[in-house]
């Protein structure tokens, strides 16, 4: 999920509602048809697809438990009251029945879930009124820790995954998501969200364009598409673009998900679009597989199983991000992102000092 700033009131589009369903429907004095019908069901298809499917689902479980708690507490959660929220955000942080308390950011991720939510019913819930903000500063405050980040997966360790495939369908597959997710610094839903061409799928997040010199990839994101240009590597072993064009080749794939399920005998693949979750799995796998980041003072000590849980999809973003010894803006443009500071909380590893402003400053 990307980063929420709740000082920015929390400005997410809504999700779901409680039941699961957009709550969008003609008005009373509105007789039905089956051309309205129609399009009241493309407008809820459309309003679903205002946030991605895993902030929507956890928009629900969000609401879910706000709800829980308001009944065991005998409060109405349709009534938007900062008071309320103020006193439900006390007892995540705190429990008062000795429960685990909830870290900072998922209490932040529920305050997102829960103004969403009314602002999806047609109602306001006042951020900025005390009982919420001075509470939740206070929190902040008290329980706020630095963001825990997830190990990159850098160039080298990359290499040493992509030595243990082998060349039957799953493996050239898996092969292509490491090289592609790597070179692209893409998030694991821009990986298997891509499309061969353009608007082939209804769930597809981008598509490929073939180009002589390498592939470009056009990922739409909340701000609109942007284009990430991925070039040809310095051998077939290792270049991304061979691997995908391996993986279409022997997987004949020419329309559709571009990443797809494999047959259990390695004979063929499936039509369904692979789990974004795949990812994450294959690059836990590959680690452990690997003994990726036994070097690294920070995971050298800790067991196997520990050490996995220190890499995640976004490792090969961050590992982009990280080891790209060109100008810093040519990776921002790549990850997509608005900003150099943020592109910076991806990199691991970097000269911080290689600007040195005090002796520039004459000291």
């Amino acid at each position: 999920m990307p980063d929420i700033d709740l000082d920015d009131l929390l400005s997410e589009p809504a999700g779901k509602d409680d039941n699961g369903e957009q709550s969008i429907a003609l008005p009373a004095h509105v007789a039905g048809s089956g051309t309205l019908d129609r399009l009241v069901d493309q407008a809820r298809d459309y309003a679903a697809a205002a946030t991605a499917e895993n902030t929507n689902k956890a928009y629900k479980t969000d609401w879910k438990h706000f709800a829980s708690w308001c009944r065991r507490k005998g409060v109405d959660a349709l009534v938007p009251s900062p008071a309320v929220i103020g006193l439900y955000i006390t007892d995540c942080a705190k429990p008062q029945d000795g429960s685990p308390a909830l870290s900072v950011s998922t209490i932040e991720r529920r305050l997102s879930g829960l103004a969403a939510n009314y602002r999806h019913r047609g109602l306001t819930l006042d951020m900025k009124d005390r009982h919420i903000a001075s509470v939740w500063a206070g929190i902040k405050n008290t329980h706020g820790k630095p963001p825990t980040q997830k190990e990159a997966v850098l160039a080298e360790d990359v290499l040493e995954m992509v030595a243990l495939l082998s060349f039957g369908l799953r493996d050239m597959r898996d092969r292509a998501i490491l090289l592609i997710g790597y070179a692209g610094g893409l998030r694991r839903t821009e990986i298997t969200g891509l499309d061969i061409g353009k608007e082939e799928t209804d769930d597809g997040r981008g598509y490929l364009e073939m180009l002589d010199g390498g592939v470009v990839l056009h990922i739409r994101g909340k701000t609109g598409w942007r284009e990430v240009e991925i070039g040809r590597g310095s051998s077939d072993q290792t270049c991304p673009v061979h691997a995908l064009e391996q993986w279409l080749h022997f997987a004949k794939i020419d329309f559709g998900p571009v990443f797809r399920r494999v047959y259990r005998d390695n004979s063929g693949v499936g039509i369904e679009r692979l789990s974004d979750k795949h990812v994450v799995r294959l690059i836990k796998r590959l680690v452990l597989d690997s003994g990726v980041g036994l070097d690294r003072p920070t995971l050298s000590k800790l067991s196997d199983e520990e050490r996995v849980k220190h890499f995640s999809g976004h490792s090969l973003r961050a590992g982009l991000a990280s080891g790209a010894e060109v100008d810093e803006r040519y990776v921002q443009k790549q990850l997509g992102h608005a900003s150099a500071e943020m592109t910076r909380r991806y990199q691991r590893r970097r000269d911080r000092f290689r600007v040195n402003l005090t002796k520039a400053a004459g000291l």
